[in-house]
């Protein structure tokens, strides 16, 4: 007996043995989980939008404003002026950002947040620009203000990139979503009886309190990784594009950055002179407060397709949707002999298709970038993108009939749609990246 109890004992030492080495601790998985499932808390991505559709209010804050300021030197062509100096001084800064790696160096939400009121103080300075004075002091302080939002948008991408490892197509959705609203808002905000100097008070003080948001309410996200240059370095930049991919999807992310923002500077162009022409005298029907609908519409188009990209993949719902917005620009001089409630649904159509894709591309961007080079890779294909738009914004300055100025928009989405294709879908599964 003694034997025999010997061998029972050694049989379940042994048996106790072989459960500690083999079976996971129920207790520990379960903490495990939990860890996982609270290293997000549910506010951060909240947050992430709130903060950027705060700062992004300051874009459009200056076209918003233009046909109130009454100045004799400010025309039509003061238009284009007026949006490039923003997109040039947004080039500038997302040139100087990637230059040196800012937004992988350092803490990408103090970044966000300083630049946020930057931003801000640089818009609540336009009252400044008098009347008497010229159209310079209005474009330099654009032009400060546009280099402050490339503290804000790419590095607001960059913030949500080091939270979301899955899902990240549908929470830059959301951030680009963010970004449309934003950048619409101030027309909004211009339907209020009020000067237009409080405007931009209240379009500085709505950034502010955005950066004060994402400053003191967002930490570092778990996917961070600190960036290992400690200067400048050209080469992280000439790196990242010998990356097909890479190099694709920043080349289609061109693509439909040239139809964008001229799309977006000029809709209010185009509606005036649609409305002058079929003598609609309605107050709905301001050019602004269409605007504002159609960009404002964008964000519902930037979320719909963050979540069709979970099934679907970035690079399918990207290519949807920069088809879409193309044959739109193809078949916009039909839209404008349309009657007016077909022209204003289709373009809101065309909101919700043309800036849809945007979220998708910089998804692909972030996705085929090493993680310590991400903040550098989103920087520098912004940048490169918002030198595209001053070329688009100005040629839609040239004497055509506003009916066909968007026919010069259709040769950025088939060079996007030809190198989206050629290197992302061509071949492949479009339910491939489903869980990009």
């Amino acid at each position: 007996m003694a034997l025999e109890d010997g061998v029972v004992e050694e049989l379940n030492e042994e048996r106790n043995s072989h459960n500690d080495v083999e079976e996971p601790n129920p207790v520990e998985t379960s903490q495990k989980q939990q860890t996982e499932q609270v290293s997000r808390p549910a506010y951060i991505l909240p947050a992430i939008v709130a903060s950027q559709f705060a700062g992004t209010a300051l874009w459009f804050a200056g076209n918003a404003i233009l046909p109130e300021l009454g100045w004799d030197n400010l025309d039509d062509s003061s238009l284009g002026y007026l949006t490039s100096s923003v997109q040039f001084g947004f080039i500038l800064g997302t040139f100087v950002f990637a230059l040196l790696s800012i937004a992988d160096r350092f803490l990408p939400t103090k970044v966000f947040a300083l630049c946020s009121l930057a931003g801000a103080a640089c818009n609540a300075l336009l009252p400044v620009c008098s009347p008497s004075q010229s159209l310079a002091g209005l474009i330099v302080l654009r032009l400060t203000t546009g280099f402050f939002l490339a503290g804000i948008y790419p590095v607001g991408m960059k913030v949500a990139a080091d939270w979301f490892q899955t899902g990240l197509g549908k929470a830059l959705g959301w951030l680009v979503g963010a970004l449309a609203l934003g950048s619409s808002f101030p027309f909004l905000l211009r339907q209020i009886p009020q000067s237009w100097e409080s405007l931009i008070w209240e379009t500085s003080a709505i950034a502010v309190l955005g950066g004060l948001v994402i400053g003191f309410l967002v930490p570092n996200g778990p996917y961070r990784k600190a960036g290992n240059v400690k200067g400048l370095d050209p080469s992280v930049i000439c790196t990242l594009f010998t990356n097909k991919k890479f190099a694709s999807a920043a080349i289609s992310y061109w693509g439909h950055m040239w139809e964008l923002y001229a799309f977006w500077t000029w809709t209010p162009v185009v509606w005036e002179a649609y409305l002058n022409e079929n003598d609609s005298s309605s107050e709905f029907w301001s050019p602004s407060l269409v605007t504002f609908l159609v960009i404002g519409v964008g964000g519902l188009g930037c979320v719909v397709g963050g979540y069709l990209s979970i099934r679907y993949g970035s690079a399918a719902v990207a290519f949807g949707s920069l088809a879409i917005s193309g044959a739109m620009c193809f078949l916009s001089p039909l839209l404008y002999m349309a009657p007016l409630g077909i022209m204003f649904a289709a373009y809101l159509f065309w909101g919700m298709a043309v800036v849809a894709d945007s979220p998708q591309f910089s998804t692909l961007v972030a996705q085929s970038a090493p993680a310590e080079s991400k903040g550098t890779a989103l920087t520098i294909v912004n940048c490169i993108g918002f030198t595209v738009t001053i070329g688009s914004i100005q040629l839609l300055a040239v004497p055509l009939p506003e009916q066909y100025l968007f026919l010069l928009l259709v040769p950025g989405p088939i060079i996007g749609l030809y190198s989206l294709w050629t290197y992302h879908l061509r071949g492949q599964d479009w339910m491939e990246n489903s869980k990009s």
